[in-house]
């Protein structure tokens, strides 16, 4: 953007991973460790007023606590304690209040938090929308 302003995409690791149908549930930390590399690559290249929150829920908080975990960077990770949703929310309206005024986008296809984040002036995105963003991974799992 070329005003200068703050942006914060806020994503919701679960349904971003849960959108492909690759797998993903034998293994929710070896996914979520796999997005966060790509969204930790997308942040890299990023401008510097735009920041990248990722919300781990679940089964997947163990990819960043178990000795496999990642080094991410500056990619800015939150564990939910309880609901995603509510931790998604709670991080927009955070995030809403700051001073700097930023956009925020959340990524997510969930239409009740889509209803929860936009009174807030969040702006949703599906997963599609990141996805493309992403690096590819080298090897196709499908033809």
């Amino acid at each position: 953007m070329t005003s200068g302003r703050a942006q914060v995409i806020v994503v919701d690791a679960a349904n971003v991973v849960g959108s492909r149908p690759d797998g993903w549930w034998r293994d929710r930390a070896g996914a979520a460790r796999k997005l966060l590399l790509k969204l930790a690559s997308l942040q890299e290249r990023l401008q510097e007023t735009t920041d990248v929150v990722v919300i781990l829920e679940g089964a997947a908080r163990a990819a960043v606590s178990d000795p496999d975990a990642p080094d991410v960077g500056t990619l800015r990770v939150v564990l939910a304690d309880g609901s995603g949703d509510d931790t998604i929310t709670a991080v927009t309206a955070e995030t809403a209040a700051r001073d700097d005024n930023p956009t925020i986008t959340v990524v997510t296809a969930d239409r009740g938090l889509r209803q929860r984040i936009e009174p807030l002036g969040a702006t949703p995105a599906g997963p599609r929308w990141l996805l493309d963003q992403l690096p590819r991974d080298r090897l196709r799992h499908h033809p």
